[in-house]
């Protein structure tokens, strides 16, 4: 809209341009029939004077010489009026053209005003009925129906269109005809006749109660931990950061000419960034890592998958408001986050490559459990919305039962970058496989729809064996809570349009396996900051220097001092290349003398194959810990 004022200088300066083209050829076609009326005054002077030359008395041969030239001027004078009338010709057609092309273009010109003022005006309807959903009592989720394939799973057919394409629009898409359904029975009546019963799989109520040791006793358990951790000496953490200032810039302004281009490669100044960096964006996954405690109590595989599934969906929570950019790190920085003692785990990030941005990302717990990832950002900005898709797969392993559980993430979309406010999407499929069981879990996270009668920013799934039988059903959205509900009965139902079979799932009550913490107050003005993610950027002691914390440009933007930033920001990046470049230099002197170069090798991990994806991924291979015991960082590269 900021831009909308720019068009009408535009238009007056394209009609002054088409006036003055028009009068410039009235200007030559002017000169032309000046230039035609000499022509044709000195052509009949001239003839007048052949046709006396004519009448006098000459030689035979002269006469015939005159009367020659006498019809070649003739016919000079009719070229010369047939040239004239051409070009009077063409400046009429000029005109009339130029009055429609420039019809035509100012009908285009209002067309576009008024489409953008519509788009403006449903962005401003969109709030409002955000507002106002939030406000409208909530639905039964035990009346709600789900997605899936007759199958059990939610897996779309392969073909259908990408979440990557890059015309995708998510917003405007309507939603999928339901290929399954459930619905809650009573424990005690759950059984339905024979005949309704072709093909279905039964279950024992009495199953959900005995396994209700982990599903029921979640809260319980966690509420004691949280008590006797009050009872322990703890260290107090920060509960605020200082406020955003509030800075106006225009993003078209900047993004209008790096349309198609690879976002980490675009010049941005810190209004668009929040004070973090990828790789603590990275380390808020473990927000809800007392899921996964959770996880290593049960004793059946399929149950331990739902919680898997809840930790899975739980990382999107903190990015329903979060539509501002981390910080891209440098290469070799890194980030640790330990609470061994608080919370049975330590967790470690490093950057183990610039183009493409790649982080390695280790989690060892205590309480019987480690997770470990690569994730690569490919980012593309559209001009309608900007599209962030993380490459690479997640590991899970669980050490009592050896359990290995992988699945990756969705694509993030970002929309309303030109006009509106700003809002955030997940869209796509997360398929969690067990190596160990072979159970797998399929995930559907629903794009936004504004013509959805569904619960906005839905996910649902089904938990399934490794012979394909349903186990569980996963439903919620991924900003506010996941439950699973037991199957007891699965049937096949009625055929869809598009010739799918639905299966009807039978299942008790949900049980409620995750819920989103309440944002801390003022968090509005905190960059939507929840209360991990305040602590993320706290200085600490003993850390090693090149972790994030220690970043000056992000330290100066929390602080507000966003103008020294800025300058700090493009002091580091402009280091950065200094050292590719050199780093270049010394590859292109190994190649001219035949050596082999490795390029660049991240400290604290390895480059690996790794044995369930057979991709190649950087591991975790020791040695930070016991640097930080001894204070000993005299591997860490100056970056700062």
């Amino acid at each position: 809209a900021d831009d909308s004022g720019d068009e009408e200088p535009a238009s007056q300066s394209d009609k002054s341009e088409l006036h003055g083209t028009l009068k410039t050829l009235s200007s030559k076609l002017e000169d032309l029939s000046t230039c035609n009326d000499l022509i044709a005054k000195h052509g009949a002077a001239l003839q007048r004077s052949l046709s006396e030359l004519e009448n006098l008395k000459l030689p035979a041969e002269s006469g015939e010489k005159i009367k020659a030239v006498n019809e070649r001027a003739t016919l000079f004078r009719i070229t010369s009026n047939a040239m004239i009338n051409a070009c009077r010709d063409f400046l009429d057609l000029a005109e009339t053209h130029s009055r429609k092309w420039q019809r035509a273009l100012q009908y285009e010109r209002e067309q576009r005003i008024r489409l953008e003022e519509t788009i403006e005006q449903l962005a401003k309807q969109h709030n409002s009925l955000e507002r106002a959903c939030r406000g409208a009592p909530g639905l039964s989720a035990s009346t709600t129906g789900i997605t899936s394939t007759a199958k059990g799973d939610v897996q779309s057919a392969k073909g259908e269109a990408s979440d990557e394409d890059e015309e995708t629009e998510y917003f405007d898409a309507m939603e999928d005809a339901p290929a399954f359904i459930t619905v809650t029975a009573d424990p005690k009546h759950h059984r339905r006749s024979g005949s309704n019963l072709s093909g279905a799989s039964e279950g024992h109520p009495e199953d959900w109660n005995l396994e209700d040791n982990v599903f029921e006793g979640s809260n319980q358990s966690s509420h004691n931990e949280s008590t006797c951790k009050d009872l322990l000496p703890k260290k107090r953490r920060r509960t605020r950061i200082p406020d955003k200032p509030n800075y106006s810039l225009n993003l078209w302004s900047i993004m209008k000419n790096c349309i198609g281009k690879e976002l980490s490669k675009i010049p941005m100044p810190v209004n668009f960034n929040e004070p973090l960096s990828m790789l603590q964006r990275l380390t808020e996954d473990l927000e809800y890592h007392e899921l996964l405690d959770k996880a290593v109590k049960c004793e059946s595989s399929t149950e331990q998958m739902c919680f898997v599934a809840a930790f899975s969906v739980s990382s999107y929570s903190t990015t329903v408001h979060r539509t501002a950019k981390p910080f891209n790190p440098l290469l070799g920085e890194t980030y640790e986050l330990d609470r061994l003692e608080e919370f049975g785990f330590r967790s470690l990030c490093e950057q183990v490559s610039h183009h493409p941005p790649a982080a390695a990302h280790h989690v060892y717990s205590k309480r019987g459990w480690t997770l470990w990832q690569e994730i690569t950002i490919a980012s593309k900005f559209r001009g309608k919305y900007l599209s962030i898709m993380p490459l690479g797969a997640i590991h899970l392993e669980f050490h009592s039962s050896g359990n290995h559980y992988v699945w990756r993430k969705v694509t993030s979309t970002v929309h309303n970058i030109i006009v509106g406010k700003l809002w955030i999407d997940q869209s796509g499929e997360i398929e969690i496989v067990n190596h160990k069981s072979k159970d797998k879990c399929q995930l559907k996270f629903t794009p936004y729809s504004y013509f959805s009668r569904d619960v906005p920013r839905k996910v649902t799934g089904v938990v399934s064996d490794a012979n394909g039988k349903a186990h569980y059903v996963m439903s919620g959205s991924w900003d506010e809570k996941m439950e699973c509900s037991k199957i007891v009965q699965s049937s096949h139902g009625s055929t869809s349009t598009e010739g799918k079979q639905k299966t009807v799932y039978q299942t008790l009550s949900p049980k409620v396996l995750w819920k989103k913490y309440p944002l801390p107050e003022n968090a509005e003005n905190m960059y939507f900051f929840s209360d991990l993610a305040l602590t993320l950027n706290e200085p600490e002691e003993r850390v090693a220097p090149t972790d994030s914390r220690l970043r000056p440009d992000q330290r100066l933007m929390e602080c507000g001092r966003w103008d020294e930033a800025n300058v700090e920001k493009q002091r580091l990046e402009e280091k950065q290349r200094a050292v590719r470049r050199r780093r270049e230099a010394e590859a292109v002197e190994a190649l001219e003398e035949g050596k082999d170069y490795e390029g660049y090798i991240p400290l604290w991990f390895e480059r690996k194959v790794d044995a369930m994806t057979g991709e190649l991924i950087c591991v975790y291979k020791g040695g930070y810990w016991e640097a930080k015991d001894k204070q000993d960082w005299s591997l860490c590269p100056d970056i700062f």
